[in-house]
């Protein structure tokens, strides 16, 4: 079980093992050199047991790998490799609360947030849990007190719109599980999700909206994030407009750990969400972070979204590595990104209600291991961090999976698709066809990317000789597809879990950070000294290069400043 108590390992780490120099991963380049050569017709054809033994179960998922690009020499040596930079033990030290966020010295402990409650989970010799506990209660009852109409705005009316405020984590997860779990939301409040500091964008939010009947909850881990702040100080004025300064203390909640910056936005605080520092923000969803999709979803299934998590997390603490599919997949990935070059993976859910996962796990991946440096600081000699990206099925069919298939880049895919529809049929005659409709064209693309059609078999019903090349596929484009029985709160949750750890993987092979996100933090410190030079009266002096300096003044010129 991951969830094991002992002393916490604070010594900074001098730097991973080099796996470059061991005798895995020099044979692992030599297999890259040759992997053209692979044909996936004959990898299946000359294995009749390929399926079985690249098929595997973690929690209701069923993950099918075989048309991967992968031999049973290709998955030892990967397999050698996650031992080889002690994979398992750095699975322990997360769940164990070991700070293994070195460069910030922090636990990273997400997991702890759907652990059992009656375990503990220690920090700094300092159990947890009860914290846990205590503001999954607090929520539970806020969002119930919600749902039920007991919560009343300044007017004595109840709430019928939720509008969350945040940015990043505060923002992606929220939005996507609420998308995601659509059957499941409660039929009279709606949730609406603002994170660009684009005014375009809180002014659509709020449109049709009445003010006695809106509820904000603003999500900033420091209350200070520069656009949350923003897009919530406007609604703050929008709300106070309509119905007074006394309103804000039963129209605002915030989730946040800053109680003396909640206050003095004139939040009150007893409708203030905390969370802790060993919770990254694209690891926030099952934290406070997640109020809003609770009050839409109702606690209980909150936590069944949590037990959902907890299934995937004790499946990667306890599987052995060579049956451990988020361990798996995360190797896959770096056999794709280091070793054969590729630069990107497209995740395809043949979902809509899925429709916001591919953003949200753009996040995940890469703000976690888009990282050029080591844990110790000396720079990679490889290639980290693919770029992640993907639309829904069947949409993609007609616009980007010309490429997938004819392109000459190679773009690995991840399938993922339910045996129930994500909808409620109601009152439709026939809808339940889609859904066939649906998982065929899904299964028929990871046939095609995987087997193609050669020259000949083309020429067998094609006439014109001259249309021969261009209607063949060559093929040999890998793919994984995750099947479940349906899109449910706990099923989403063994999702994201599945591709958190995933993630995790990957950075430990590459021996990089993947819970700090210093490359943000530029393009931020540089916005914020350049807003008094676009709004200043008189003219600036500026001192960025020419480029910049030229496009302030147009900006400003264009303004009439």
């Amino acid at each position: 079980m991951p969830w094991v108590t002992g002393p916490t390992v604070r010594e900074r780490q001098t730097g991973p093992v080099d796996l470059t120099k061991t005798h895995a991963w020099r044979s692992l380049e030599q297999h890259a050199a040759t992997v053209e050569r692979l044909d996936l017709r004959q990898l299946f054809g000359t294995d009749p047991d390929r399926v079985d033994r690249m098929t595997h179960s973690c929690g209701d998922m069923t993950v099918d790998w075989s048309k991967h690009l992968l031999t049973p020499a290709i998955v030892d040596d990967l397999l050698a490799l996650a031992a080889q930079s002690e994979l398992a033990a750095k699975i322990a030290a997360m769940m164990r609360g070991d700070r293994i966020n070195t460069t910030e010295d922090r636990a990273v402990l997400h997991t702890a947030l759907r652990a059992p409650l009656d375990t503990a989970v220690m920090v700094d010799g300092a159990d947890v849990m009860p914290a846990v506990r205590a503001v999954l209660d607090r929520m539970a009852t806020f969002s119930e007190r919600v749902r039920t109409g007991d919560w009343l705005g300044a007017t004595g009316r109840p709430v019928d719109t939720v509008v969350n405020i945040g940015i990043g984590g505060s923002d992606l997860g929220p939005v996507m599980a609420y998308e995601a779990l659509a059957a499941f939301r409660h039929p009279r409040l709606e949730c609406r999700f603002v994170s660009n500091v684009d005014g375009s964008d809180l002014v659509a939010a709020l449109a049709d909206l009445d003010p006695a009947t809106t509820l904000f909850v603003i999500s900033s881990k420091t209350f200070t994030t520069q656009e949350t702040l923003a897009n919530a100080r406007s609604a703050r004025a929008w709300l106070t407009g309509a119905l007074g300064d006394d309103a804000v203390a039963t129209h605002f909640a915030a989730v946040s750990t800053n109680t003396a910056e909640v206050a003095s936005f004139g939040i009150d605080t007893d409708n203030m969400f905390g969370f802790w520092d060993w919770v990254g923000g694209r690891y926030s969803l099952d934290s406070a972070i997640g109020l809003s999709l609770m009050i839409a979803i109702g606690a209980a299934g909150f936590r069944e979204m949590l037990a959902g998590f907890r299934t995937v997390d004790e499946h990667f603490a306890s599987a052995p590595l060579s049956e451990n599919v988020p361990a798996l997949l995360g190797l896959i990935a770096v056999w794709y990104r280091t070793f054969c070059g590729l630069q990107s993976r497209a995740i395809l859910p043949y979902s809509r209600a899925l429709h916001r996962f591919p953003a949200y796990l753009q996040q995940l991946d890469m703000e976690s291991n888009g990282k050029r440096v080591r844990l110790n600081g000396d720079p990679v000699s490889y290639e980290t961090g693919p770029v992640i990206w993907g639309e829904p099925g069947t949409n993609g069919q007609h616009s980007f999976h010309q490429l997938l298939h004819q392109g000459t880049t190679v773009v690995p895919a991840d399938f993922i698709v339910f045996a129930a529809p994500d909808h409620r049929t109601g009152a439709f005659v026939g809808i339940e066809a889609h859904h066939d409709l649906l998982v065929a064209n899904c299964l028929a693309q990871s046939e095609a990317l995987a087997f193609g059609k050669n020259a000949a078999e083309v020429a067998e019903t094609e006439p014109d000789p001259t249309l021969v090349s261009h209607r063949t596929f060559p093929g040999n484009r890998p793919s994984t597809t995750i099947m479940a029985p349906a899109l449910t709160p706990s099923l989403l949750g063994q999702l994201v879990a599945l591709y958190e750890h995933h993630v995790f993987t990957q950075g430990v092979v590459w021996g990089i950070n993947s819970f700090d996100q210093w490359g943000v933090e530029l393009g931020k410190s540089l916005a914020t000294a350049m807003i008094p030079e676009l709004t200043a009266d008189a003219a600036p002096e500026l001192a960025h290069d020419a480029s910049t300096n030229a496009l302030i003044e147009r900006y400003r010129s264009m303004r009439r400043r």
